[in-house]
């Protein structure tokens, strides 16, 4: 185990950056885009991993794992956005105008937010309101940028679907 944790660690220091690299040139720039596909390949390489002779084919088998995983990320997204719309076009949650629908968002955020626990807020915080990057809190935190990666992705999904249940509930009472 002290083994396949010390290799993950080598092909992470070895190959995170210069995926990363990859995955903007493939994603056009778009960071957030690029850096979600990289986690994905990431699990598909832990899921998958397979023993190559040359480190070319190594690549190679990397860059195709990369490239499915941004394009599946894409089409997710597409259907994410998708649903919105269609939620938006159809739903029967009304406001007078867009302030007030930002407003009624904010405060159900903010409901959400100081729902979370303690070490949760503070990471959304020093990410969204202190701006500071993920590498800024991975060393504040005397850990790596995917951990702390995981632990932010964890946390918007949590706060997107308490966000989403809170929406639901009002539009039926």
């Amino acid at each position: 185990m002290k083994g396949d944790e010390m290799a993950y660690r080598t092909f992470h220091e070895n190959y995170f950056n210069r995926l990363l690299r990859y995955l903007l040139v493939v994603a056009n720039g778009n960071e957030e885009a690029a850096r979600e596909a990289l986690q994905l390949t990431f699990v598909r390489v832990i899921r998958h991993i397979k023993i190559f002779d040359a480190e070319e084919k190594f690549w190679s088998w990397l860059t195709v794992l990369a490239r499915s995983s941004f394009a599946d990320e894409t089409k997710k997204r597409r259907r994410y956005f998708s649903f919105l719309e269609r939620f938006a076009s159809h739903s029967e949650i009304e406001f007078q105008n867009d302030g007030e629908a930002d407003e009624t968002l904010r405060a159900l955020l903010q409901r959400q937010l100081s729902s979370l626990p303690e070490d949760e807020r503070q990471l959304v915080g020093q990410k969204y309101e202190n701006e500071k990057s993920v590498r800024e809190i991975a060393e504040a935190l005397q850990t790596t940028e995917k951990a702390v990666e995981s632990k932010l992705s964890r946390v918007r999904k949590k706060l997107k679907e308490a966000v989403l249940v809170e929406l639901k509930n009002e539009s039926r009472g």
